[in-house]
């Protein structure tokens, strides 16, 4: 009895944490976010699309990327979060970019720009921007 209690129990807190983490997962899908902006040279993104670095272009966190509604995990050229636009802004300024990457190194929120996006924010000298806020556009 004992067992058969506690092993309710655990499948129930197993439950209520997958649906928390679900919760999480899908937060950034409305509202505005915020996050840290950095920037790459780009080239074949994970979308499979090659851009440039004068490009309006960004990659998006690999938890985002990997967790998109609709996506499979088997080709990430079909993943429905490539080519989403994003407005991003940050210090009075905002530009408007097109998801075409993933980002392994970016947290849930942040976004890695192509250099002529970063650039619409911030000077390149900045390397990173707290605080930038984004929302699906």
């Amino acid at each position: 009895m004992f067992f058969s209690k506690t092993l309710a129990i655990a499948a129930l807190a197993v439950t209520a944490n997958a649906a928390a983490i679900l919760k999480t997962r899908q937060s950034y899908l409305t509202g505005t976010q915020t996050g840290d902006g950095t920037f790459y040279t780009p080239g074949l993104g994970a979308c499979g699309v090659t851009n440039t670095a004068s490009d309006l272009m960004v990659a998006v966190s690999e938890t985002l990327f990997d967790s998109y509604p609709g996506y499979n995990g088997a080709n990430p050229n079909s993943n429905p979060v490539c080519g989403k636009k994003i407005k991003a802004s940050y210090g009075g300024k905002s530009v408007t970019v097109t998801v075409e990457d993933r980002c392994t190194g970016c947290a849930e929120t942040d976004l890695d720009f192509s250099p002529t996006a970063f650039t619409a924010l911030a000077a390149e000298s900045v390397g990173r921007i707290h605080g930038m806020t984004w929302v699906w556009a």
